[in-house]
């Protein structure tokens, strides 16, 4: 849940510097905020499983879905739909350049995770909008795949850290 909560907040902050219709609707969500929120989506998505439901709670799980941004960097549709987005909207250099996806990162973020960390951290999600354009591409989907596993990051967000004494 903590890598999850992760993955969510930096696709928020990457959203809210693209702007424009990618920008997420409210504050970004607080950690007990979205592990409420997920365990919502999750019951919504056992119900789904087990019985069925009915227009209201599909919406609603929609809703959760896109306010969680759940798989927003591993599911290859969902990238590509936001990339599409992102360059209707003029772009950004996030996108593409890990200098410019490093500033997402909060000054202390950066500092925890080092030089290295910080580099391994930008590879792993840039390497994700690789996703898009492979889809129909076996081995180009396989390779993306690996380059994000090789890169995957430690936890090192502000918020998912314990106050010093």
């Amino acid at each position: 849940m903590l890598r999850e909560y992760q993955e969510y907040v930096l696709a928020y902050r990457l959203r809210r510097a693209v702007g424009g219709r990618v920008t997420p609707p409210g504050e970004q969500l607080r950690l007990h905020e979205y592990a409420a929120l997920r365990l919502e989506r999750q019951d919504l998505a056992r119900s789904l499983v087990r019985r069925g439901l009915d227009g209201t709670h599909m919406r609603r799980l929609d809703t959760l879905s896109d306010q969680l941004m759940f798989g927003f960097w591993l599911n290859p549709s969902e990238v590509a739909a936001f990339l599409r987005a992102a360059i209707r909207e003029g772009s950004h250099p996030a996108l593409g350049d890990p200098a410019a996806f490093a500033r997402l990162l909060t000054p202390a973020e950066q500092a925890r995770l080092g030089a290295g960390g910080v580099a391994q951290v930008c590879a792993h999600h840039i390497a994700c909008f690789a996703l898009a354009a492979p889809m129909l591409d076996p081995d180009g989907l396989n390779a993306a795949w690996q380059r994000i596993e090789a890169t995957r990051p430690p936890l090192f967000l502000d918020e998912l850290q314990q106050p010093a004494p």
